[in-house]
């Protein structure tokens, strides 16, 4: 197995943005998007690598945007090295199966989320108001309980180190518009539909997914990744009891991990043990075998 990617180092390569998790490269006519295998819980960075997790999250983002192109179009160019322009091929040890190469975009200010049922900030917000970024819920609902219709719940777009905020579809109808508001509500609704029916052949619940859009020539592009398990929530259908927290195929391991210990979610991160890494890194690779039937590179 290759050695666990904490961030990239291109130099001849444009650098433009190195986020939670995804080193962003400018080629010029495309960006060049590497994944490494950072990982960040309560927005901030952990300073330990999860294995594999680069490579899970490209793959599972590849095998959705595939399902869905029909909805709406990506910004996918090529996923494939051999494929990408001349001057990325001295790095293909790094960015096989961890990288893809993409169309520009204006990304929108908003991250689209859906919710088919009530967890994490959800939940809180629904205990304490009886809603969920202002959709008034039913009464009664316990912790990962199904909603009756999957919910958009947008939240602001944060800046790296600050926090998103939900927000509701009037603030969201302010920042881009009430014709291209219903269009993402829409499409991030139909996408997360067809992804649910899938997911359940193959005994996964996604209790909840985010979703980015972006405008190019005019039109909606689906942009940065897809329903990986950075960006929704899995849980084992065989192991779903609602009433409380359900086990899972994502960081919420990892978040619930951190909870336990005496940390104000603030930089800088706790350690991880090797134990937890493992653990979490187990999570990812379920998660990708369950989904896709690919095995990550040993």
């Amino acid at each position: 197995m290759s050695k666990p990617l904490l961030k990239t180092d291109f130099p001849e390569l444009n650098l433009i943005n190195r986020g939670k998790v995804r080193d962003i490269y400018d080629l010029g006519e495309h960006l060049l998007i590497v994944t490494s295998d950072r990982i960040s819980a309560f927005d901030v960075i952990m300073d330990e690598a999860i294995p594999q997790k680069g490579f899970v999250l490209t793959q599972i983002s590849r095998y959705w945007f595939e399902q869905m192109a029909d909805i709406v179009p990506n910004h996918i160019v090529a996923m494939d090295v051999a494929d990408f322009p001349r001057q990325t091929h001295p790095y293909r040890e790094v960015l096989d199966g961890r990288s893809m190469l993409v169309k520009k975009a204006q990304p929108l200010p908003v991250e689209c989320i859906v919710r088919g049922y009530v967890s994490g900030s959800g939940w809180k917000d629904y205990k304490k108001t009886g809603a969920i970024c202002g959709i008034t819920l039913p009464t009664g609902l316990t912790e990962s309980q199904q909603l009756p219709e999957p919910i958009f719940t947008p939240s602001t777009k944060a800046e790296l180190g600050d926090h998103d905020e939900n927000i509701s579809f009037a603030q969201t109808v302010e920042l881009v518009g009430a014709d291209l508001a219903a269009q993402i509500r829409e499409t991030t609704i139909a996408i997360y539909n067809r992804a649910r029916g899938i997911a359940d052949t193959k005994d996964i619940i996604i209790a909840d997914t985010k979703f980015e859009f972006g405008m190019l020539d005019g039109k909606l592009i689906w942009i940065d990744e897809a329903l990986t398990p950075d960006s929704s929530r899995f849980w084992p259908k065989d192991k779903y009891r609602p009433g409380g927290p359900q086990p899972s195929f994502d960081k919420q391991f990892l978040r619930d991990y951190l909870e336990t210990l005496d940390w104000n979610k603030q930089a800088p991160p706790p350690p991880l043990s090797a134990e937890i890494v493992a653990k979490t890194s187990e999570k990812y690779l379920e998660a990708l075998k369950r989904l896709t039937g690919i095995d990550a590179p040993r």
